[in-house]
């Protein structure tokens, strides 16, 4: 089976530097080869480091076609095309989306931006790696970290590597992808590619290569390249033997990040992100073939919150891990819950407010984690099913808990019933290393706890009545949390996936202590 293989040479280094040049006139920027994609450093800042980035570009090349087969406005802007060019667009964008499964993607070993001040151009120079791929027909990527600070920018790119060879792109504030397409390299595999590009008019080149290289040398980078082939010859990158494709593995679990950010309530927090290790733990446990089929059962029929926290996960490391190995009789039972949660998530998608792409991003989710009728006794599907129903079940009771809170708000006499303890939502922020979701409902209770008391044991009763009885020397019941359900963390990291579970996080009943 075809699938989507990543090479990944040594990661860019961080900062343009500048580079003495023979020519007066030219100003030239280097970005050599310097850390490799397992440094934390470089993955944190290299922006095709960050997890789902080669994914969500996909995502955007499929997503950014109408249903009259042409690119809507505003993924014309996206890439970067020129209206002019829109029909033409379409079909590439189309065709790389189409072809995501047999296309190879390569990260250049090394850029080099020279700025020729009398002709007014600038000039990208990208080391390409030794590749057989380099001999077909390959798609230049340019990804923007930092998109065009102020008005919009004509560029022609011109290069004996491109078909054709001179090409014009719109780049706007909005752009954050250009795409470029290359000719096939003939006789040796190792290639240098040296592209010009010249804005119109040419006094707007300050803003062309602000967005390249930073307003100064020394700057962030600005700009990511990758290398696209079409040729068909991609295959699937294993970890080990046995293991299912990393491919397949990646583009779930980024797409179930697309969906939860798409799908659940956005909310602004004044308060930063809570780090999910700050919390208290019990020791995790190993999701995968060694599973117990207790711990499954418990997790499958739990109504507990699930929060994905892969926060070793980026996309220079395959996602390998992840297979289950279920009994007939769980296998089924994990089948039926899934094929119930969906149903009850197509109904939820209509009725409320989302985003237009959940309906697609949840049919994809659906043939990704697809469990046969004839299921084998281990399996990555198993493994996406699983998580799968843990991610729905989550958005479902988000969107339960908004209901019953729009139910008691719309009650006339929820005014009356609030100045009573009670439960009430209380939504906080949980750090960004996520897959999602990027907060959580821990509720809170608030009210009053006058006669007579509200769940009430017998510690406050007394206390209660001492008060009542002009000893006012005592604190009075208090509205608190006396049932709490746990919160589930799934984390992945080089050594596997692992289940933490994080007791008494969400409260679930409340009384007056």
């Amino acid at each position: 089976m075809l699938g989507l293989l990543v090479l990944y040479s040594e990661a860019l280094t961080l900062c343009w530097t500048l580079q003495p040049a023979q020519d007066p006139t030219v100003t030239e920027y280097s970005l050599p080869s310097a850390k490799t994609p397992s440094s934390p450093s470089a993955a944190a800042a290299a922006p095709h480091a960050a997890p789902c980035f080669v994914e969500d570009i996909f995502a955007a090349l499929r997503e950014g076609v109408g249903d009259s087969g042409e690119l809507t406005n505003s993924s014309l802007v996206l890439f970067g095309f020129c209206s002019q060019s829109a029909h033409s667009s379409a079909s590439l964008s189309l065709d790389l989306a189409n072809k995501k499964s047999s296309l190879e993607v390569l990260h250049p070993a090394a850029v080099h931006v020279s700025e020729e001040e009398e002709q007014g151009t600038i000039t990208l120079t990208f080391d390409l790696p030794r590749s057989p791929s380099l001999r077909t027909n390959p798609v230049l990527l340019l990804a923007f970290e930092s998109p065009l600070a102020r008005g919009d920018l004509e560029v022609a790119f011109t290069s004996r590597s491109l078909q054709p060879n001179t090409q014009a792109v719109c780049i706007s504030g909005d752009t954050q992808y250009v795409l470029l397409t290359g000719k096939s390299s003939e006789g040796s595999v190792n290639d240098r590619w040296q592209i010009t590009a010249e804005t119109k008019p040419p006094h707007m080149k300050q803003n062309l290569k602000s967005i390249l290289i930073g307003e100064k040398s020394g700057s962030n980078i600005s700009m990511s390249p990758l290398l696209f082939f079409s040729g068909g010859t991609g295959t699937d990158t294993r970890c080990a033997s046995g293991s299912p494709p990393a491919s397949l593995q990646t583009s779930f679990l980024c797409e179930m990040k697309r969906f939860l950010g798409g799908v659940l309530p956005q909310e602004h927090f004044a308060s930063p992100p809570l780090p999910l290790d700050s919390l208290q733990s019990l020791p995790p446990l190993s999701l995968g073939l060694s599973s117990s089929e207790t711990l499954l059962a418990v997790m499958i029929n739990s109504t507990a919150p699930t929060v994905f926290g892969f926060t070793s996960w980026s996309s220079v490391l395959p996602v390998c891990h992840g297979e289950l190995a279920l009994s007939a009789a769980l296998l089924e039972e994990l089948r039926q819950k899934l094929d119930q949660t969906l149903v009850q998530m197509t109904d939820l998608i209509r009725e409320e407010e989302v985003s237009p792409g959940a309906k697609e991003s949840l049919g994809r989710l659906k043939e990704l984690s697809a469990l046969q009728k004839k299921e084998h006794a281990t399996g990555g599907s198993q493994f996406r099913a699983f998580l799968l129903l843990k991610a729905l079940q989550t958005v479902a009771q988000t969107y339960d808990a908004q209901r019953k809170l729009r139910a008691t708000r719309a009650d006339p006499s929820s005014s009356v019933r609030g100045s009573v303890c009670g439960l009430r939502a209380l939504t906080v922020s949980l750090t960004k290393l996520l897959v999602g979701p990027s907060s959580a409902n821990i509720n809170n209770c608030h009210g009053s706890c006058a006669f007579p008391l509200t769940n009430g044991n017998n510690h406050a009763i007394l206390l209660n009545s001492h008060i009542e009885s002009g000893n006012a020397g005592e604190r009075s019941p208090c509205c608190v949390p006396v049932a709490y359900e746990a919160l589930e963390v799934v984390d992945w990291n080089a050594d596997g996936t692992f289940i933490s579970i994080k007791p008494d996080a969400v409260a679930r009943e409340c009384g007056c202590r």
